[in-house]
């Protein structure tokens, strides 16, 4: 079974309510009517022009407010969105119609990617954060990119979360200010997550080739098996998730926006009703757990 079979296996019994805010585009009208007659989501197709009142908030003529204040209000469990608007857009209304969850403070996104055998155990899932929000993050932000993207794994993947801040130096084999943020990172993760498996700096083979590990960090309680790979920057996390999944052939799923207070997805606007199917379930499974 595929990473996409599981998602919509998982999601159909949670039977959540998801508005898609671009009804009048025909993928999404597609992608609406295969979630339905497979029972994955409530699909709510909301369009432009049309008016309404959702949570007491006048909100006519603007579809992606109506379904941000339907979130708010409780009537559907997530919202999907960005096949006609922009990235931007739909964060901003995220942001502003939703907000973050409490004890959050940054806006973040990862991308899951089913890549082919590797390690000797099948097609695999591994996250990468944060390839479409953050830039520059310091090491504050860059530890909390690293909680949001184990708290989503959960929920989504449904294994044990393994961390690897990624660097161009493995424990100690280079310097410079970027290691140095990405130890303090490391640092301040293991002490708000003492019982997440996590380590750093690694370099990517050591964090994912379990025979590179061995060599270079034979200690390392995650080298060679990391399943959330933490870039320092977001240059790193965008072009290393283009690169794997255009050469290694991956499926790649994102970017799934993390530390909302309720989900609210963003596509690419290239995105296919298959996409669209798929982070649909991705949306339902994060609406699980309360924010």
């Amino acid at each position: 079974m595929t990473f996409a079979d599981r998602l919509l296996e998982r999601a159909g019994p949670l039977d959540r309510t998801i508005a898609f805010p671009e009804g009048d585009d025909p993928r999404v009208a597609e992608a609406a009517g295969i979630l339905a007659q497979r029972s994955v989501v409530r699909p709510v197709l909301l369009r432009e022009g049309e008016g309404g009142e959702e949570g007491g908030v006048g909100t006519a003529g603007s579809a992606l407010q109506r379904a941000a204040a339907m979130l708010r209000a409780g009537r559907v469990d997530g919202v999907v969105a960005g096949a006609a608007h922009t990235t931007a857009r739909v964060i901003r209304t995220a942001l502003g119609d939703v907000g973050l969850r409490d004890g959050v403070r940054t806006l973040s996104s990862s991308f899951f990617m089913e890549v082919p055998a590797f390690r000797g155990s099948g097609a695999e899932v591994l996250t990468f954060t944060d390839p479409a929000v953050v830039p520059r993050p310091g090491p504050r932000r860059l530890a909390e990119i690293a909680a949001e993207a184990v708290r989503l794994r959960r929920q989504v993947v449904g294994d044990e979360p393994r961390v690897a801040f990624l660097s161009y130096s493995t424990l100690g084999s280079a310097g410079g200010r970027s290691v140095e943020a990405v130890r303090e990172a490391v640092e301040r993760f293991r002490a708000s997550h003492p019982d997440v498996a996590s380590d750093g700096e690694l370099q990517a083979d050591a964090a994912l080739v379990p025979g590179v590990a061995r060599a270079k960090a034979p200690d390392s309680v995650v080298g060679g098996g990391a399943n959330i790979l933490v870039f320092p920057n977001l240059d790193a996390a965008n072009i290393a998730y283009k690169l794997v999944q255009r050469l290694a052939g991956a499926v790649a799923l994102g970017p799934i926006l993390q530390g909302l207070r309720a989900p609210v997805n963003d596509l690419s606007r290239g995105a296919s009703s298959s996409d669209i199917v798929l982070v649909a379930a991705i949306t339902a499974l994060m609406a699980s757990e309360p924010g």
